[in-house]
């Protein structure tokens, strides 16, 4: 008798099982913090790059994040950084998570970002634009990568280079490994011809990604986060968005829409019997606010990751229309971020609901200034 053999999931192979998920979850508590660069960064280059590493600033940053009771941070790398200089980035990654541990905050790294700027230039980067929302984030790996599929490969180093080197450690939470893969930036950069389709580059791309991470047997979980899926009554989920939920080995998902609409994202998602993060939210114009959403992703005990923390380069307390007209001033309600460059929160009664919510007692954002 012949026996046929299966076909094996290559990427599914490794993946937590729903009970390992939950009890990692159940160790680390309600994790609840932001989308962190310093305000003196304008995109993950000028973050990691040794002549703009900033880490008094990143201390001080991230001793704000400790008062308001953040417990976790979500922060992007870029390839570009590994393949300039593989020993020296390792080592400011140390730096970083050492401070971030003192600050009793776990990181959560992203390893790759389909979104904003596709030309992406190691070395000096431009100013801002003022009153352009985000002007000088750049996508890893750029177009120039992205269109090439058979030049994928050149990307194991870095991945399993940096998953390899903290696989152990931690002071890392989890490890996010592609930042909204299928996002055509048509408001921003529209001109990129991607060949085929963008989602179906990232696909592959994310495939070999899982399969590298997975080799490297971290003791954090993988995920990759779906940003703008749709479900219901004659909506079924791209092959990208089924690929990222069926692969994670915990939940994540971004949601700018107002308390109803997240709520509706969380019910949906439950019926995957995972942990639940949700890695992007917070658009004060849009509804989403801390007030009408922190406390719902509390109550379901969903992981909760703002977007923005200090105003500084990168811009986002403008809104994301600032592409199509740039402001000419600041906002009266800000966009994205929580403080001004000096420590002063744009909004105290926001400072104070989310220290209640984290139960942080010490009224931290008076001392800042």
């Amino acid at each position: 008798m012949q026996v046929h053999a299966k076909e094996i999931d290559l990427e599914q192979t490794g993946r937590w099982s729903e009970a390992k998920a939950n009890e990692w979850y159940e160790r680390q508590g309600w994790l609840v913090g932001c989308n962190y660069i310093p305000s003196t960064a304008i995109n993950q280059l000028e973050m990691w790059q040794p002549e703009t590493f900033d880490l008094p600033r990143i201390e001080k940053e991230l001793g704000w994040a400790k008062g308001l009771g953040f417990n976790t941070i979500r922060v992007f790398l870029h390839h570009l950084l590994w393949e300039q200089d593989p020993t020296g980035f390792l080592q400011r990654l140390d730096m970083f998570l050492s401070v971030a541990d003192r600050h009793d905050i776990g990181t959560m790294f992203v390893l790759f970002d389909a979104v904003w700027d596709p030309y992406p230039k190691i070395g000096a980067q431009p100013q801002p634009k003022f009153g352009v929302h985000n002007s000088g984030w750049v996508q890893s790996p750029g177009a120039d990568v992205l269109k090439k599929a058979d030049s994928y490969d050149q990307l194991q180093s870095y991945v399993q280079g940096v998953i390899g080197r903290f696989a152990n450690d931690e002071r890392v939470v989890i490890w996010d490994l592609f930042n909204e893969p299928d996002n055509m930036n048509i408001t921003s950069y529209n001109d990129v011809d991607y060949g085929e389709q963008k989602a179906e580059l990232s696909l592959k791309l994310l495939k070999k990604t899982i399969l590298w991470a997975r080799e490297m047997n971290p003791v954090q979980p993988l995920t990759a986060a779906p940003w703008n899926w749709m479900e219901g009554e004659g909506n079924t989920l791209s092959d990208l968005d089924n690929y990222m939920f069926n692969h994670s080995d915990v939940i994540s998902f971004h949601c700018y829409e107002n308390q109803s609409g997240m709520e509706q994202r969380i019910k949906s998602l439950k019926r995957f019997n995972r942990p639940m993060l949700c890695t992007e939210y917070m658009a004060r114009p849009q509804g989403s606010t801390f007030e009408s959403v922190l406390p719902l992703l509390k109550k379901y005990n969903v992981g909760a990751y703002n977007w923005g923390f200090v105003a500084g380069k990168t811009q986002t307390h403008f809104p994301w229309d600032s592409w199509a007209s740039a402001y000419q001033k600041e906002p009266e309600v800000w966009f994205h971020d929580i403080f001004h460059s000096n420590g002063l929160p744009f909004d105290h009664k926001e400072i104070e609901l989310i220290r209640k919510l984290t139960r942080k007692q010490n009224p931290f954002y008076k001392k800042v200034a």
